[in-house]
């Protein structure tokens, strides 16, 4: 190690010390230092680990963490970017917190997001990248799916050597070649049955002749066994696969993978595939079944996935939504409750949640109007909007009140008249809920993803 890069590293070390001491956390601030210095320190301080990026449009936070806790059960240091830095001086940060040891099977498992992969990869080689799936999401930001795969695409090129595991399910993985070694993970427990997808779904469409894929079995949104009837194109062999569902609730779930069962502390089929993700890279490192199963069965929830928060007696379970195949998604997940439960659908518009809030109408809201919910509240910056789109759905105006501060939102919750809540919110409203709960001594710490 040169100088320079011993410099650089005390410096941000120093930074970090200084931060975490007088203002109780960290920030991106001390790679930032320790980049001006030596804007090559990534390949010094992440030379002796092995990278596996997680990239893609959803699930991303949850099958990190997953996977984190699945290889921490047989490996001495996992590394990640729990507070979601993923940006290339977040990523010197994540690295900087590093204690140092020697002799040891030394991994970093990393949230990188879609437009920030290949900036990253300039900087670090990972030897394992983690598709999780492409579905049509903050469109003033990314562009239609095939934008956002060629941005990932790209970006793992540059790491040729590394091998790739995506979503074998998703036609959009299987549509073009790569200079990158692929292994897939998908499902395979129901019997072949013809169908085809929901007219309203994106990337039905065949990739090589434009004919409308056709399916074997479907999962949610385009995902499935899929195929084209007018050229050869179709899903390819798994190497990971899930054959049995056992069982699935609004809470949990449990699964057969590759021969083994498992469960996870999670509701929802979205959930069951960051599971499937997560698991397939345990099982590329060899990790054994029993550590597998101990790792996917911590109830530890993550940043707005299904944080259950207890707001003057009522249960209020936090989930982020941000885009149409999300929020279906999450409406499913929400029909296998087995109690009566009230609404609050908090909705922003700002940089890190999309500007444009169109993709409301193509979510399924309509459904909310047969599950018999006594109350909603809409809030958020652009509860206007989300009001609308209730009742359009069909929810009557005497279910629905509006509330654009938090501060009134929260004072709403405590009069609703269910014991359960669902809060569905965007990303910057997540936050900015969590930090007026914090700020009121409902939750400790309110900004942290971890």
């Amino acid at each position: 190690m040169g100088i320079r890069s011993q410099f650089a590293i005390a410096v941000g070390k120093t930074a970090q010390w200084g931060l975490k001491t007088f203002f109780k956390g960290g920030s991106s601030l001390p790679g930032k230092l320790a980049l001006s210095i030596d804007p090559h320190i990534l390949d010094t301080l992440a030379k002796d680990y092995q990278v596996v990026v997680v990239t893609g449009t959803n699930g991303k936070t949850l099958t990190t963490a997953l996977t984190v806790n699945i290889l921490r059960q047989q490996f001495d240091e996992v590394l990640t970017n729990p507070t979601g830095a993923n940006m290339v001086q977040g990523i010197v940060s994540t690295f900087l917190q590093a204690k140092a040891g020697k002799g040891q099977k030394k991994f970093a498992v990393l949230e990188i997001d879609e437009a920030s992969l290949s900036r990253v990869t300039e900087y670090i080689k990972p030897e394992l990248f983690l598709f999780t799936n492409i579905f049509r999401d903050q469109m003033d930001r990314y562009g239609e799916i095939y934008t956002t795969y060629k941005m990932i695409v790209d970006g793992a090129a540059k790491s040729p050597d590394a091998t790739i595991i995506s979503n074998g399910d998703s036609p959009i993985f299987n549509s073009v070649e790569t200079v990158n070694p692929r292994r897939y993970y998908g499902f395979d427990h129901e019997e072949d049955h013809e169908q085809m997808a929901h007219y309203n779904t994106d990337g039905v469409l065949c990739p090589k002749c434009h004919h409308i894929l056709h399916y074997k079995m479907i999962t949610y949104a385009n995902l499935g066994k899929y195929y084209c009837p007018n050229c050869e194109f179709k899903r390819p062999e798994l190497d990971y696969r899930l054959t049995e569902m056992k069982r699935m609730d609004n809470k949990s779930a449990d699964f057969v993978i590759d021969g083994h069962e498992y469960g996870i502390e999670v509701g929802g089929m979205y959930n069951v595939y960051n599971a499937l993700a997560a698991t397939a890279v345990a099982e590329y490192y060899g990790v054994v079944p029993e550590k597998i199963r101990q790792g996917l069965g911590y109830d530890e929830k993550v940043f707005g996935r299904q944080e259950v928060i207890e707001i003057d007696g009522k249960s209020c379970t936090l989930v982020l939504v941000k885009n149409p195949v999300g929020i279906n998604q999450v409406i499913d997940m929400m029909g296998h409750a087995p109690y009566p439960f009230s609404l609050v659908a908090l909705l922003n518009a700002n940089y890190a949640d999309g500007i444009d809030v169109s993709w409301i109408w193509d979510g399924e809201f309509e459904r909310f109007a047969d599950m018999e919910i006594p109350a909603m509240i809409a809030g958020g910056d652009r509860h206007t909007d989300m009001a609308l789109r209730l009742k359009v759905a069909g929810i009557a105006e005497d279910k629905l009140t509006q509330a654009k501060e938090l501060t009134d939102v929260i004072e709403k919750i405590k009069q609703l008249p269910t014991d359960h809540v669902y809060i569905l919110a965007t990303y910057t409203a997540v936050l900015q809920l969590r930090k007026e709960l914090a700020s009121q001594g409902f939750i400790k710490g309110g900004m942290n993803r971890g």
